[in-house]
């Protein structure tokens, strides 16, 4: 990654902590990236099942997977698949699962994924490098569809006048074409705080990627994986992924349901499946100033109880 930022794995300190990795456990890194949490938790003496659906970081890990003499297995598939893939490999339990939601560092560095407009690039945003593609998106979808995903997943106040703008500019095949229209139709200006093409470009990557629906998927199936005592370490960049990660552990640790489109609301007569949970924890200054993307995250941990997994 020639000229890239190196990689920093987000309130690593706090995930291995709230973890409490040990010998001969089993863990799951549900979103491998480039391997940061780990090699944090292969190096407490824990085995590792580690996922991702981007076949780059599959290829680039397999140094980790020699270096972790028979300890790292990397599995390319989405997280949301972890009960069946680790049932083909005769794990029916394991004692942490690890979460780090969203896009990688490693997928906004590369121009040629098209994840960022800081340098052009194709407008892909694929993270499993199949599927449609946002340049697809952007130039058959109609002009409500995209209206909607920009006001649902970038919670983009004026999704209907960019929309209106993608689609009299269409085709648009660049990350640098996209960003611009959205910068025109918004009235942007260079001394602007914040690019407002952020929005439109989070709201695209989470829809063609399911990423909301993805995590609340993966929530439940490191349920059905922990077993009792065994500790869940989630970290979320954005209000709408912490949304949903609240939400599911205060239900699941007894709170009051509250049902969302990721999440349907479920009758309160399940023994809770988690206890322990921990505050929002956030980067500090000292990390803040060694990792500026930090400054988003926020990490939730739990507990698993010895109580059965709910039905959804």
């Amino acid at each position: 990654m020639t000229g890239a930022a190196p990689h920093i794995p987000v309130l690593i300190d706090e995930v291995i902590a709230g973890l409490s990795p040990a010998p001969g456990e089993v863990h799951v890194d549900a979103t491998f990236g480039a391997g940061g949490y780990t090699r944090a938790i292969l190096a407490t003496g824990a085995t590792v099942i580690a996922f991702d659906r981007d076949p780059d970081a599959v290829r680039e890990g397999q140094d980790v997977v020699s270096d972790a003499n028979g300890a790292l297995t990397l599995v390319e598939a989405p997280f949301s698949a972890m009960v069946a893939e680790l049932a083909s490999r005769s794990f029916d339990a394991v004692d942490g699962v690890t979460m780090d939601i969203g896009v990688s560092s490693m997928q906004l560095d590369r121009a040629d994924r098209g994840f960022s407009f800081q340098a052009d690039g194709p407008l892909d945003m694929r993270m499993s490098q199949s599927g449609t593609s946002a340049a697809d998106f952007v130039n058959t979808a109609d002009e409500a569809a995209i209206a909607d995903v920009l006001y649902l997943y970038g919670e983009e106040p004026k999704s209907r006048r960019i929309a209106r703008a993608i689609v009299a500019a269409r085709p648009i095949t660049r990350t640098g074409e996209l960003a611009n229209v959205v910068r025109k139709a918004l009235g942007h200006k260079p001394h602007d705080k914040k690019d407002p093409a952020t929005r439109t470009f989070q709201a695209i990557r989470i829809h063609l990627n399911r990423e909301l629906d993805e995590l609340a998927d993966g929530l439940r199936a490191a349920e059905a994986l922990l077993r009792p005592g065994g500790r869940l370490a989630v970290v979320s960049f954005h209000s709408l992924e912490d949304r949903i990660v609240k939400r599911f552990l205060r239900e699941r640790s007894g709170g009051t349901p509250a049902g969302s489109r990721h999440l349907p609301a479920v009758q309160a007569t399940n023994e809770p499946t988690f206890t322990a949970l921990s505050k929002a924890i956030r980067a500090d200054e000292a990390e803040l100033a060694r990792n500026p993307r930090a400054r988003s995250a926020t990490l939730r941990v739990a507990q698993r109880t010895t109580a059965a997994a709910w039905d959804k």
